[in-house]
């Protein structure tokens, strides 16, 4: 059985895209044999539980392609080149609900899909909303959905909330 990480002995970059990048690394393990690894890379993201002054968690509807559904999601966004993680959960919480949280609280973070991907998720709580559009591109297909954050739990529980980030987001939270 091989041990430890093996040894980095090769790496191509096969695609360059907007938002991922595609490589394939070659690793010698220590037993000598040779494999492949298939890595995703995406630049860091945020996560954001947001919740109003009604004790409603705001989440997010909108059509994701790569799985064909429109998923219930908690905000969340990439943190731009030169941005702070808190900068962009302002940024992201604003262009998507339409609000800017008064008090944000970094909860901890997450690798989304370590196996292939480098995407690391930054969680924070956001609090003190207060109605702030900006508007952005891509998100005009996107409509706000309130729940009452007592309930947000039987909506992962049943399944309407299929999602790794917000499923951890909203886990994490009735830790804190």
């Amino acid at each position: 059985m091989d041990k430890g990480p093996g040894e980095l002995v090769g790496s191509q970059r096969l695609y360059e895209g907007r938002a991922i990048c595609l490589r394939v690394d070659t690793i010698r393990k220590s037993s000598g044999k040779e494999t492949t690894r298939e890595v995703v890379e995406h630049s860091d993201c945020v996560a954001i539980l947001a919740i109003d002054g009604q004790d409603n968690m705001l989440l997010v509807r909108q059509f994701r392609h790569a799985v064909g559904s429109d998923l219930l999601e908690i905000p969340a966004g990439g943190i731009d080149p030169g941005e702070t993680p808190e900068q962009a959960v302002r940024r992201e919480l604003q262009e998507e609900t339409g609000y800017l949280p008064g008090r944000i609280v970094r909860l901890g973070g997450f690798y989304s899909s370590p196996g292939y991907c480098t995407e690391y998720l930054h969680l924070y709580l956001a609090t003190d909303l207060a109605p702030s559009p900006l508007v952005a591109e891509d998100t005009e297909e996107i409509e706000v959905v309130r729940v009452p954050s007592k309930e947000v739990r039987a909506l992962v529980a049943s399944g309407r909330i299929r999602d790794a980030k917000s499923i951890a987001g909203i886990l994490s939270l009735s830790s804190h």
